[in-house]
């Protein structure tokens, strides 16, 4: 099994952290990495672009002249495409930009990702993360502590104290164990996890 230090909130070592080989030492595959990211990306794309067509401009419900005689091509509508002010042909409508990806693929890119975070020295693991109160600065000087500057952190359920002290600090997010994702991972180069978080990680993964 792969192991990885453990600390305190004042950055002593407690001990050591048991992480499965399954999940945070698996082979990093890049395919799978970028195929989740574009899944997470095009998810959140709104799709709301939009133009009015022909039939969705207002006026041009008179034949603008006669069909024959005038010497001009014949036309319908004013509001044809080839008219100023007319709709537009083969524009965008709403749409959903999201696609399917199975859920194995989904977790072996998880997988992916944190054993690139840890192969690459780039996991702490802190046997708890509390605030007394709400305080963006103590928990800055908790980051500084670490050393650590862009930062995804992984706790394991909800924690206000904690969410709130980091909500306004430049490069750094608080996650909840059932929310991490690739594309967060990637984001930040450093990953900070408490031990309650890895065995909420680890028993999601490992089923």
């Amino acid at each position: 099994m792969a192991t990885v230090a453990m600390y305190d909130q004042e950055k002593k070592q407690i001990g050591e952290r048991e992480l499965a080989d399954t999940v945070f030492n698996t082979e990093v595959k890049e395919y799978l990495l970028h195929d989740m990211v574009r899944y997470q990306l095009a998810a959140r794309r709104q799709g709301t672009a939009a133009v009015k067509n022909r039939s969705a401009v207002a006026g041009g419900g008179k034949k603008p002249y006669r069909q024959k005689g005038t010497g001009n091509a014949r036309q319908g509508t004013i509001r044809a495409p080839h008219f100023v002010g007319g709709g537009v042909a083969f524009g965008p409508q709403p749409r959903s930009y999201a696609f399917k990806l199975n859920r194995k693929v989904k977790k072996a890119a998880l997988c992916s990702a944190l054993s690139a975070r840890f192969q690459g020295e780039k996991i702490v693991v802190i046997n708890d993360l509390t605030m007394d109160a709400i305080s963006t600065k103590s928990f800055d000087q908790l980051m500084k502590r670490f050393e650590l500057e862009s930062v995804l952190i992984v706790i394991d359920q909800a924690n206000p104290m904690v969410e709130l002290s980091a909500r306004n600090l430049r490069n750094v997010k608080v996650l909840r164990a059932d929310g991490v994702n690739v594309y967060d991972i990637l984001k930040y180069p450093n990953l900070v996890l408490t031990d309650s978080a890895i065995n909420e990680i680890e028993g999601a993964l490992e089923k």
